[in-house]
């Protein structure tokens, strides 16, 4: 955890556990290599290991990251893919003032950058979950299926297609979020993480949102702090700080970071 050759040093890292509940109908997509005809025309991302659908933390991030630009009003400067652009500093006084490229890392290239703040792991289906959709018979295994239809404006003619989607009630967990803290203004940016939790609450995951799917929330969270100079105890000997919804930790918010500011001296 020493300062490494470019003086930044790691004081402490805050780590924020909870399950995402999904709402209506989820669908994140993934490869449709080795559908057969008549098969599915939008399938779900799924476990190679285990063939069930899982969460990936990217996705997870990717979301909150555009949503806190957003509500930032970030400009959308840099392109990374056909009519896409997301918005990344391009010069040190910027992003010293950018609540988000802190949080959620710029181009490594970029002479300014720092270390990433957070990092978003992947989750799986819960065993309850697992147990529930294998009991419920659904159309595909773990998920559904929704029709849809393409509509012709000019001649109103349909194209149906089909959508694989995880059904409401499902859930995933635990999701681990985990941030670095490397200044004293960390402390501060790590209400960008939680407001865009919020922001992606009010909004939706993945495909489809603005046609139903996607809606989630977070549940059960836990949080809990590894300071530079104690990293090495064991979790169960820290303080944890547990809320059953993201709205009581967004209640309790203030304390919650004055606590973590007594546990992670930043020197």
């Amino acid at each position: 955890m020493a300062q490494d050759s470019n003086g930044i040093t790691l004081w402490g890292r805050v780590f924020l556990r909870c399950a995402v509940e999904v709402v209506t109908g989820l669908h994140i997509g993934g490869s449709q290599a080795g559908i057969t005809i008549g098969g599915m025309d939008n399938p779900v991302i799924r476990d190679a290991l285990t063939g069930r659908p899982y969460l990936p933390g990217s996705s997870l991030k990717g979301k909150m990251r555009s949503l806190a630009e957003r509500a930032a009003g970030a400009t959308q400067n840099w392109p990374i893919g056909q009519q896409v652009r997301v918005h990344v500093c391009n010069d040190a006084a910027s992003y010293a003032a950018c609540t988000v490229c802190p949080v959620f890392g710029v181009l490594g290239q970029m002479p300014f950058s720092q270390p990433t703040r957070l990092l978003v792991r992947d989750a799986f289906l819960t065993a309850d979950s697992v147990a529930r959709l294998q009991a419920a018979r659904t159309d595909l295994p773990f998920t559904e299926v929704k029709w849809e239809a393409a509509i012709d404006r000019v001649t109103s003619a349909a194209t149906p297609r089909q959508v694989e989607r995880v059904p409401a009630g499902a859930v995933f967990a635990p999701v681990e979020l985990v941030y670095s803290v490397y200044q004293r203004r960390d402390f501060e940016n790590f209400r960008t993480l939680v407001r865009a939790m919020q922001l992606l609450e009010d909004d939706y995951l993945g495909g489809l949102g603005s046609r139903g799917g996607g809606k989630v929330r977070f549940v059960d969270l836990t949080l809990f702090t590894r300071a530079r100079d104690t990293y090495t105890m064991p979790e169960e000997q820290r303080p944890k700080h547990e809320f059953t919804t993201l709205d009581a930790l967004l209640e309790d918010l203030d304390a919650v970071l004055a606590e973590i500011r007594r546990e992670i001296s930043v020197g």
